[in-house]
């Protein structure tokens, strides 16, 4: 890569990939990398810059994570952020203890001098998430922010060119976050802002022929953005050599399975095999109510049907996924909490004999996927698709999923989905859906006394799946979806809009 490099050492922080994702926003390149890694590692990275993100941990904590002392002797910027402060303070011979008064969310915040904070109100508000605080600074470093709670609330010496923070900038609720993360980088780093999707296409693809050359290829193809967009891009570098197996696990969305074999195999040309799986995993999931077994269910069956595919198609020296990286945080990163499991994250499935796994989307948030594959020239129509999770509608049925109730939501779904493109709002709302619940409640249709369904409705607006905001839905469009739904689904008497925040929730109700 001939770009300037940001290196973000990470410290288990579930929002750590949102701070490589802002610092590529403002058109700088960065990688996050475990603080296990050692010093040559990130040396090699030749970076302008390194970032040490939030973390759950205490510093004083026998399996706190720590990174290599010598990353203070590269001669590069350092900004340290939440755990990363703490961290640097204690590494360089500072006080830290727990907080006198501990601070959570929303905190006003007083801005002192400091090229980190040129340009931006000195009276401010910013994100506080912390049980402990520096309490005493470094030899050599200055206060630049105060907090009621807070006394430290960020420090610096400028002329070794260290930073920290208390708070979290690279979230939306720290007023001007963004402008400070912009000042480290520009004016604290001299970045050239000389980084943007285009150059990861043309990296992305000479990798991927530099270490397949002429091996075959296989990816499983479920026809969503992100499996679309990894065969896109691993055909464009080796055309014939990829074939792509869709599983139809029978729990996708109405007339999903056809659109797929249009778009790709009959319109793109690509070697793309169906396989029609649906009775097994509706059999290996009877019963099963539990999110996490679903998952570990419809993952482990995925895997068996791809494996006895790709025996089919003969050797096959590498195995392509689409997996991007809120899988794989919300899965568990390093010291990162496991929020949910993913299907498609994880090492290579010892059931199949290939060399080795391909993620070329790993290091991507959904809107760069999406950038991604405009970049690589798929139609809008496919790019901007609805974002749909690899166990599909499993994770929208709450409790037992039986082919009666795949029928429900796929009609309730299909409802909705069409009721928001009619009124223009397809490109505005980052995802929306349907959820079939399990209650069963009372209802009045036709005169008669029902007791069948409550289908939830899901829309949220969001820029990379990281956080989210419900979607402020017109009351006539809601009404209309409503209608829709109790009127031409059977067994549906009672439609409800969630209207809960990414966090605390997740996007998907399992």
């Amino acid at each position: 890569m001939n770009h300037q490099t940001i290196v973000v050492i990470d410290f288990g922080g579930q929002y750590n990939q949102l701070i490589v994702r802002r610092v590529r926003n403002l058109n700088v390149y960065a990688e996050l990398v475990s603080a296990d890694a050692p010093i040559d590692k990130i040396r090699a990275y030749n970076p302008i810059g390194i970032i040490f993100t939030g973390g759950p941990q205490s510093v004083f904590a026998d399996d706190a994570p720590k990174v290599s002392p010598d990353v203070f002797k590269l001669g590069v910027p350092v900004l340290g952020i939440c755990y990363g402060m703490q961290l640097t303070a204690h590494m360089l011979g500072g006080i830290v203890d727990h907080a006198d008064r501990r601070e959570y969310g929303k905190t006003d915040i007083k801005y002192e001098d400091s090229i980190l904070f040129n340009g931006i109100d000195k009276d401010n508000v910013c994100w506080m998430s912390h049980t402990d605080c520096v309490k005493g600074l470094p030899q050599g470093f200055k206060r630049t922010a105060y907090t009621a709670g807070c006394e430290n609330a960020a420090f610096e010496d400028n002329k070794r060119r260290i930073y920290a923070v208390q708070f979290h900038p690279e979230v939306v609720h720290t007023i001007d976050g963004n402008k400070i993360l912009r000042n480290f980088l520009y004016s604290v780093c001299k970045a050239k802002g000389d980084w943007q999707m285009t150059d990861f296409v043309g990296e992305q693809i000479a990798a991927i022929r530099n270490e397949v050359k002429d091996g075959k290829v296989l990816c499983g193809m479920s026809g969503g953005v992100d499996s679309a967009v990894a065969a896109t891009l691993l055909h464009k570098a080796v055309g014939d050599n990829l074939t792509c197996i869709f599983v139809d696990h029978g729990l996708l969305r109405k007339n999903e399975a056809q659109e797929v074999m249009r778009v790709f195999r009959d319109e793109r040309g690509m070697n793309l095999i169906k396989v029609d799986a649906s009775r097994q995993f509706l059999h290996d999931l009877s019963g099963v109510r539990d999110p996490e077994r679903k998952r570990k269910i419809i993952g482990k069956d995925f895997i068996d049907v791809f494996g006895e595919e790709a025996k089919k198609v003969g050797k096959v020296d590498y195995l392509v996924q689409g997996t991007i990286y809120p899988d794989v945080i919300e899965s568990g990163l390093g010291k990162s909490a496991v929020i949910k499991s993913h299907h498609n994250v994880g090492g290579l499935p010892s059931v199949v004999d290939f060399k080795k796994i391909i993620e070329p989307l790993r290091s991507l948030f959904k809107d760069e996927v999406r950038e991604l594959g405009l970049a690589l020239g798929l139609p809008e129509e496919i790019v901007l698709r609805q974002p749909f999770p690899g166990p599909g509608l499993a994770v929208r049925i709450i409790g037992n999923i039986t082919k009666k109730k795949i029928n429900i939501l796929q009609d309730a779904d299909c409802i909705f989905r069409e009721e928001i493109s009619k009124a223009g709002l397809n490109k505005s709302i980052w995802q929306y859906f349907a959820v079939l619940t399990d209650m069963r409640s009372v209802g009045v249709m036709g005169d008669e006394r029902t007791y069948d369904y409550t289908i939830a409705l899901r829309a949220v607006t969001s820029v990379d799946g990281m956080t989210a905001d419900w979607a402020d839905i017109p009351r006539d469009v809601l009404a209309s979806a409503s209608s829709r739904i109790v009127n031409e689904v059977k067994c549906v008497n009672r439609v409800v809009y969630d209207i809960t925040a990414k966090p605390p929730a997740t996007i998907e109700w399992e």
